[in-house]
């Protein structure tokens, strides 16, 4: 089977669809050809007709992905796109107006949602996969210059994050510190957050995507209290592969990630989530969150896509 992805900004930026596209294209690749189009080609339906194709991919939604579903009224090959974008105007664009012939929930919260605006797309659950041997409890660390225990909390640093949720559960909590690995534009406001409740027994940086394992190894625990319209909360995956249990809000798809790698409170409200927290600090997670990251592995969510691709023949 030949296969293309079009990623547009893959190389360039390391994002969960960049990740997603790099790690499910290794082990397609093991039993079919692969391509990855890039910048402008990631665009080009002449590159896709031109091709022969029998699957096509887009990651980036929105013209490329109408682009690519048109492209079929000539071309010959099927489409398929995954839920990255989330429940929203996004993904129902992806699948009311662009109408692949399959459309891949992470979640089945969001397999439920889907299937309103799934007018002849096939919907089919896959979850997002985690890589094992990167992600683990063993290897390097990084001296963080902390108190310990350490929060680690790892996401863009914009308001429905809530990373300032995880500030000031700490802060009541009267022990540890808070490390927030991030960037964006609520920089300026969550340090100053930071330093005004937690002082020296905080810190906001960022790093590349190839250290982030010796981050969550320096870690003694793992928060996320970020909103629900998130596509997976892949970062979840990457603590619980760690050996670090999370700490995050309780729905039905943080249940179905977390599972018992971890609890699931009552974000919003600061005292359970301070006591969430602090339970969540007495237990040696390693055994339990390893357990739960195993089910997630990419070779098993390979095979998924795989079984989808084969199906999408007949």
């Amino acid at each position: 089977m030949k296969i293309v992805f079009l990623s547009r900004y893959q190389n360039k930026v390391e994002r969960g669809v960049e990740n997603f596209v790099k790690e499910l294209s290794v082990r397609l690749s093991q039993k079919h050809q692969v391509d990855i189009l890039t910048g402008k080609e990631a665009d080009s339906l002449d590159k896709i007709l031109t091709s022969d194709y029998d699957v096509v991919i887009p990651v980036n939604g929105r013209l490329q992905s109408l682009k690519a579903s048109l492209g079929r009224f000539t071309g010959k090959y099927k489409l398929l796109i995954s839920g990255h974008s989330g429940i929203g105007r996004d993904d129902i664009w992806n699948i009311a107006i662009v109408r692949p012939d399959v459309f891949v929930a992470l979640t089945e919260k969001m397999a439920v949602w889907a299937n309103q605006w799934a007018w002849g797309t096939k919907i089919v659950k896959i979850s997002n996969g985690i890589d094992l041997e990167k992600f683990s409890p063993t290897g390097e660390t990084i001296e963080f210059n902390l108190p310990k225990p350490i929060i680690l909390s790892v996401g863009a640093l914009v308001w429905y994050i809530h990373h300032a949720s995880v500030i000031r559960a700490v802060g009541k909590l009267g022990f540890g510190s808070v490390l927030i690995v991030g960037e964006g534009e609520g920089k300026e406001t969550l340090l100053s957050l930071g330093k005004k409740i937690l002082g020296e027994k905080f810190k906001i940086t960022s790093f590349k995507y190839e250290e982030m394992p010796k981050v969550y190894r320096s870690a003694d625990l793992f928060t996320l209290p970020s909103w629900d319209r998130e596509a997976f909360g892949l970062v979840y995956l990457e603590a619980l592969a760690s050996g670090l249990g999370v700490i995050a809000p309780d729905d039905s798809s943080r249940r179905e990630i977390i599972g018992n790698g971890g609890i699931l409170v009552d974000a919003e409200n600061l005292d359970k989530y301070q006591q969430a927290i602090a339970e969540g600090l007495t237990i040696n997670w390693q055994k339990k969150a390893r357990q739960q990251a195993e089910k997630f592995s990419w070779d098993n969510v390979a095979k998924r896509y795989e079984q989808v691709l084969e199906n999408l023949r007949y």
